[in-house]
């Protein structure tokens, strides 16, 4: 379950927590700040979840307008598509509401390994580099070649899960 807060702008007025866009909408036509007026304008806070939907979240930059394509990622999206998206976002520049709708439309390509020199083993295992004979295959600088991917490609923690990634 993900809990928000919806903080007002007025300073005289009370602010809610909400799980789901609907409860917000009930609770924001009623809110009223202590003359009796109308809230129209709420800072949205991420209060409880989990830690993905947190990172998404920030991806977001979740606010009024946003909020309703923000509840409906955290149902639709799974993790991995929930972790692109903040990859493509957050870190490549790309425009959320573009990535919303094209989720492919984003060229990030994303390798689920603990650091830059995994991948590199990675790619040298699976023959990125040519083949190598077995003989040499000892004497690979793998630190040399993590490296040499750092100029291509970043890493990142997401909800505790590093992964590499490149920006197309």
């Amino acid at each position: 379950m993900t809990t928000l807060f919806a903080q007002p702008y007025d300073i005289s007025a009370s602010g809610f927590y909400f799980e789901t866009f609907e409860d917000y909408q009930d609770k924001a036509i009623k809110a009223v700040n202590r003359y009796g007026e109308p809230v129209e304008e709420f800072e949205i806070q991420f209060i409880d979840g989990e830690e993905i939907d947190s990172e998404l979240a920030k991806a977001f930059g979740v606010n009024q307008a946003n909020l309703e394509s923000f509840f409906e990622a955290i149902e639709d999206l799974d993790k991995q598509d929930k972790q692109k998206l903040i990859i493509a976002v957050g870190d490549c520049g790309y425009d959320l509401e573009s990535v919303l709708s094209d989720p492919d439309g984003a060229d990030v390509d994303i390798f689920y390994v603990s650091s830059m020199r995994e991948l590199a083993e990675q790619f040298v295992e699976e023959g990125i580099f040519g083949p190598i004979p077995e003989p040499l295959q000892f004497y690979i600088d793998y630190d040399a070649i993590a490296r040499d991917l750092e100029m291509d490609f970043s890493e990142i923690v997401i909800a505790g899960e590093t992964c590499v990634y490149r920006c197309h």
